[in-house]
């Protein structure tokens, strides 16, 4: 039976826009109507799906995809009711297939590609299979970040150390973690704020870092005015300041603005306890050494990105050290 790529049964998680044509649907991580007000390398990474799931409930033990073909998107995850069922890897292809699943009614989760683009065309499954929605009803958490959140190394889509952190803790999970380009943008900081969540996490400065673009005066006050946006609609949601992980000789060398990546992180914290000061007791601190450190620079080959390894041990360290914390 085949699945029109906009079928009302399929239900898309994680994403903050769909753009659909006739031929195609493609979830996006910023409103696609509006993606001309975002910066343009922004705007490309939005369009990568890290995070993104496509779910229903059906009997099929069979199931199939036919896609448009965009260079980059490489492997796709199943889970069969919260199960890990495998992963289909279609560099170079247009269509992906799963086979023998398992008989009797269940939830089907497909975990999209974190980097790369992907577009669906239409779903197959076997003829006289059931097929209806699967609302994902469980907390919300959206988390923020830089390629190393974004995850581009990472084993294969579900294995993200944000999609890690939201298995183990049961989460709906929308991740911008966009490569590159986490700025604290007054445009994500405004779509943030009018996204629903239950929880939110913001991890800044490795970016900033590499670019320069804010400094020892700027960093601080942008960081503190981005989660004062958040809270004009998010007043009491549990808030996480995440600062950045380890990364070699950036730690004491100074970028084009004067600061190292050791000044960075104890700025984010720095904004931390000013929140909390001027009264925010839902923001919480979290040392990205905690989730990263010097001692697992070996999962760490180009001394910037975790490998897929490390982003592993990444999320295994989140639910150790921020999660009871965050999640609560």
């Amino acid at each position: 039976m085949i699945i029109a790529h906009n079928d009302p049964r399929l239900s898309w998680h994680g994403q903050v826009s769909l753009e659909q044509t006739a031929d195609y649907t493609r979830p996006w991580r910023i409103p696609f109507e509006q993606k001309v007000l975002f910066q343009p390398d922004l705007a490309i990474r939005a369009g990568m799906q890290a995070g993104i799931r496509l779910a229903f409930h059906s009997n099929t033990r069979q199931l199939s995809g036919t896609i448009v073909p965009f260079e980059g998107a490489q492997k796709i995850d199943l889970y069969v009711d919260g199960t890990f069922f495998g992963t289909a890897d279609f560099a170079d292809k247009s269509t992906f297939t799963f086979a023998d699943i398992p008989a009797g009614e269940k939830l089907l989760e497909l975990w999209l590609p974190q980097s790369g683009d992907f577009a669906l065309r239409q779903l197959e499954i076997e003829d006289a299979a059931t097929l209806s929605p699967a609302e994902d009803t469980r907390p919300k958490w959206i988390t923020y970040g830089s390629s190393i959140s974004h995850c581009g190394s990472a084993a294969s889509p579900s294995f993200t150390w944000p999609g890690v952190v939201a298995r183990a803790r049961d989460l709906n999970l929308t991740c911008l973690g966009y490569g590159g380009q986490c700025h604290l943008d007054i445009q994500i900081g405004r779509m943030m704020r009018d996204l629903p969540a239950d929880y939110i996490s913001i991890c800044a400065g490795i970016n900033i870092y590499g670019s320069g673009s804010l400094s020892a005066r700027t960093f601080g006050p942008n960081l503190i005015g981005f989660v004062q946006l958040l809270r004009e609609k998010h007043p009491q949601t549990p808030l996480a300041l995440i600062s950045p992980i380890y990364s070699f000789d950036r730690e004491t060398n100074p970028n084009a603005t004067g600061w190292t990546l050791q000044d960075y992180r104890n700025a984010v914290a720095e904004a931390a306890q000013t929140l909390q000061d001027f009264g925010d007791q839902n923001i919480i601190y979290v040392n990205g050494l905690d989730l990263f450190n010097e001692d697992l620079g070996h999962l760490m080959p180009d001394d910037l990105h975790p490998d897929a390894e490390g982003y592993k041990t990444m999320g295994a360290n989140f639910l150790k050290h921020a999660a009871p914390r965050l999640f609560c």
